[in-house]
């Protein structure tokens, strides 16, 4: 296993990306992701941090470079599975881009974000309960059960769609070497979900160019409402892994914790389900404290040795 720093964490701190690689070798990291907020002025620096062999980049996460035209970080703005078509075009162009970047970095991994079932957000009101300790209440799984069926009847449609757009990727992605992988995410209404993630898998099995990136934040937080067994998912994809991101959660869904300081993801536990050589990405908050960080890195090489 290798550990690697995303650019989520400090990047907003720096007008130089050479500054941000100096902090994260200071840390302990000696790679790095470069995540979807990474404004474009921070690229020739970290270029040249590559080409000079400081860092080595285990991975991008989509979009990277970021769209012109949205001035925040908004790695959502675009959707695959959008009734734009304009949008869809807009996502797969930026992510043509992110390949291409990718390949200038000798990274083997784009990260994707897919899309979303356009439904009301079900998600936030289901943390809102279980917050309040109503988890095993009337009204929490009413709720949950009415959720899960609206998104079932309407599901099939845009999980074509997000399906459409890994086949349109995967000759670019085949020609720049690049693998495209599909991340967990947060919400329930997001695409896909762990039953349409396994589903994907299975179909672009014989691919090397397309996998599963295990988030464990956002599988901990789906596991915090009752939705699913982190365990139990990540057995399932995890011959289809090519990465993950490693985050805590404060109880139930304040993730992008420093891993080992919040008590939320039994690490110990999950950790022995992946395959061995892949990144292990941490993904953090910018509200993270630098020593914070720096001791649970410490703390991490200690407990696994890497």
């Amino acid at each position: 296993m290798l550990l690697s720093l995303s650019t989520c964490w400090n990047s907003h701190r720096y007008q130089d990306g050479r500054e941000l690689v100096a902090e994260a070798l200071a840390l302990g990291f000696d790679h790095i992701e470069i995540s979807h907020g990474t404004r474009i002025s921070l690229l020739p620096g970290l270029m040249q941090a590559f080409d000079a062999g400081q860092i080595r980049v285990t991975s991008l996460h989509n979009f990277c470079p970021p769209p012109v035209e949205v001035t925040m970080d908004a790695p959502d703005a675009y959707e695959f599975t959008s009734h734009r078509a304009y949008e869809r075009e807009r996502a797969l162009s930026l992510s043509r881009q992110t390949i291409q970047m990718a390949a200038r970095f000798q990274a083997a991994r784009v990260v994707l974000h897919l899309g979303s079932v356009p439904m009301r957000r079900f998600t936030d009101r289901l943390e809102a309960l279980v917050h309040r300790g109503e988890i095993y209440g009337r009204a929490y799984t009413d709720l949950k059960l009415r959720f899960v069926e609206q998104r079932e009847k309407v599901s099939a449609f845009y999980l074509e769609r997000a399906r459409a757009a890994l086949r349109e990727l995967l000759p670019m992605a085949e020609e720049h070497r690049v693998a495209l992988a599909v991340e967990t995410r947060s919400h329930y209404e997001q695409v896909p979900n762990e039953r349409e993630l396994v589903l994907l898998m299975e179909e672009f099995k014989d691919s090397p160019w397309i996998g599963a990136w295990h988030d464990f934040g956002h599988v901990q937080r789906k596991a915090n409402l009752g939705l699913l067994d982190h365990g139990q998912l990540l057995e399932a994809i995890s011959p289809h892994l090519l990465g993950c991101h490693v985050h805590d959660v404060e109880w139930p869904a304040k993730d992008h914790r420093v891993p080992l300081t919040a008590g939320g993801v039994n690490f110990d536990q999950l950790l022995p389900l992946l395959p061995p050589a892949i990144p292990l990405v941490w993904e953090l908050s910018p509200s993270q404290r630098r020593g914070t960080v720096l001791g649970a890195r410490q703390a991490w090489k200690q407990r696994y040795g890497y």
